[in-house]
């Protein structure tokens, strides 16, 4: 079975978890998990994703505060152009300490009817927590990267914010050119146009004789 602290996700934490109001700062690159979007929108797997911030001890637990910033490669929903980029996203997470009462269960503490009535009654508290493991020795952040990161993806994404978009008739560049246009005869008018050109043909037959 392989151990937590060989995951490339988990931070040691059990220096600044012994005693409230410690700090522990991390700046480092991680790979981006799996599950991030899908090649259209989002982060490939494996890519290095920065971790920058602190973690901070509390009396029932670590808070992380900090940016994660990971290479985004999708493509502008108006011009079609890929987009890959750096995606900045700020982040605020809990990583509670094992009450006594969870030590004292254990794993065999628990009956599954329990466990459902746990993931029940703390589905909502759950979203920006995150467990620590190994008695509160390590921090496991894969699933904190690939949450925040899933909630952040946009779901239009633009190379810039004022994106022109392609010609709706020839699908040429309106950011190369600004002024691209096309004459375009009101069809309101299509019967018109064609009587008009109908009575000059025939003037012109009559001028020729």
């Amino acid at each position: 079975m392989a151990r937590v602290e060989d995951s490339p996700w988990a931070i040691p934490v059990a220096q600044i978890a012994s005693r409230a109001g410690q700090s522990k700062p991390i700046d480092a690159d991680f790979p981006a998990p799996s599950g991030i979007g899908d090649s259209i929108v989002g982060i490939k797997e494996g890519e290095p994703v920065r971790v920058s911030g602190q973690f901070d001890s509390i009396v029932d637990g670590l808070i992380f505060t900090g940016r994660l910033v990971a290479p985004f490669v999708s493509e502008c929903t108006r011009c079609l152009k890929p987009i890959d980029e750096d995606w900045p996203v700020d982040v605020t997470v809990f990583f509670p300490y094992e009450s006594g009462q969870d030590k004292a269960n254990g794993k065999g503490g628990k009956s599954k009817k329990d466990d459902e009535i746990d993931i029940i009654a703390g589905e909502d508290e759950s979203e920006d927590t995150y467990p620590l493991l190994e008695n509160g020795a390590f921090a496991d952040i894969e699933a904190m990267i690939r949450d925040t990161l899933v909630e952040s993806l946009p779901l239009q994404p633009l190379c810039r914010p004022d994106c022109r978009g392609l010609c709706s008739q020839c699908g040429a560049d309106l950011n190369e050119d600004p002024d691209h246009h096309h004459d375009v005869t009101d069809i309101r008018f299509a019967g018109l146009a064609g009587l008009k050109a109908q009575l000059e043909a025939e003037q012109n037959g009559e001028q020729a004789e």
